[in-house]
């Protein structure tokens, strides 16, 4: 009952990027990924015990693999178990359902407002409220950022959630309709909670940051060739330059998916991007990426969130060739 032809997926996935462009990412209390995220919380809690200390890193280890298969095998059964009660009510009920679900999954939107946030106080000359916008969406410090760190930092997110926000959750939707993106989306949640290299995390996070790592695997190479195609598209920016800066530099980046994005934009842009961060006191030193062929500007941002919009809407304009080829 929950298996769609292509084009019922294509219908729906397009509707989807339609609904996220237009409401975006509402924070409501019933939002799958905050209760996905209330989850996580309250489970790693129950694991950790009441101490909530690491324990020795075997120990740690087996807990978070409970915690990402619990978390994964949850969100994708509930989401399955909601798509075909609903489908047994009605099948367009089931698609509505289906497709609203996918729409959560995706921030294209969210992506775009949260980066106008930091931008127009550096348009106006603000630079402490943009340092503040900015802390909401980077893990690094960010009190004593200049115009061009706080660009950077902004680019950097940008760029990388082109995957893990857009990219990851239409790729897996299209095979697995609303409970495989939903799948995706609690790993990218896990990631973010508990994924991190530190001494609570280094071991409780492993599986979690691995499977997210495996999860973006594919759709971080299929946005860098989309970043090459938006850069061809967009004034200003160079799609063979986009391509040999991926090649030089994508490698270089801790993450075997992010410096894809970050690499491509960075070649698109003719921007440097990487360097020196700073987390909770502890420096960082990113490779750098791209040709500094000019200093960084804050125009930088809204020309990466056009990036991201080109690259929405040639997925977009795919799904929708894809539906008239079916129809002909």
């Amino acid at each position: 009952m929950l298996f769609y032809s292509w084009n019922e997926i294509a219908w729906m996935l397009l509707a989807a990027i339609i609904i996220d462009l237009c409401i975006g990412d509402p924070r409501w209390p019933t939002h799958p990924v905050i209760r996905i995220g209330q989850w996580i919380g309250w489970f790693e809690s129950f694991l950790r015990g009441k101490s909530g200390q690491p324990g020795t890193p075997a120990a740690d280890r087996m807990r978070g693999i409970v915690l990402t298969t619990a978390t994964l095998a949850l969100s994708m059964g509930m989401m399955w178990l909601l798509l075909w009660v609903a489908q047994c009510i009605h099948p367009w009920l089931g698609y509505a359902v289906n497709t609203w679900f996918i729409s959560t999954t995706l921030a294209i939107k969210g992506l775009k407002d949260a980066a106008v946030r930091v931008v127009r106080p550096l348009e106006q000359g603000d630079l402490e409220q943009a340092r503040t916008y900015v802390g909401y969406i980077v893990g690094r410090t960010t009190s004593g950022l200049d115009e061009s760190e706080i660009t950077r930092a902004t680019v950097e997110t940008v760029a990388e959630n082109t995957v893990d926000a857009v990219i990851s959750p239409l790729f897996y939707a299209l095979l697995g309709a609303a409970p495989l993106a939903m799948l995706y989306r609690a790993a990218n949640t896990l990631d973010s909670m508990v994924g991190y290299k530190n001494d609570k995390y280094l071991y409780f996070g492993w599986a979690s940051a691995r499977w997210d790592d495996v999860m973006n695997w594919v759709p971080a190479r299929l946005t860098g060739l989309l970043l090459i195609g938006a850069a061809a598209l967009q004034p200003g920016s160079s799609a063979s330059r986009t391509l040999r800066s991926v090649l030089r530099f994508a490698r270089l980046h801790p993450s075997p998916n992010s410096g894809i994005p970050e690499a491509a934009v960075a070649g698109a842009l003719g921007i440097e991007l990487g360097g020196v961060n700073v987390y909770h006191g502890c420096t960082s030193e990113r490779a750098r990426m791209g040709w500094p062929l000019r200093e960084r500007r804050r125009e930088d941002i809204r020309s990466t969130v056009r990036l991201l919009y080109t690259v929405s809407f040639i997925v977009a304009g795919g799904l929708a060739c894809a539906i008239c080829w079916t129809l002909w």
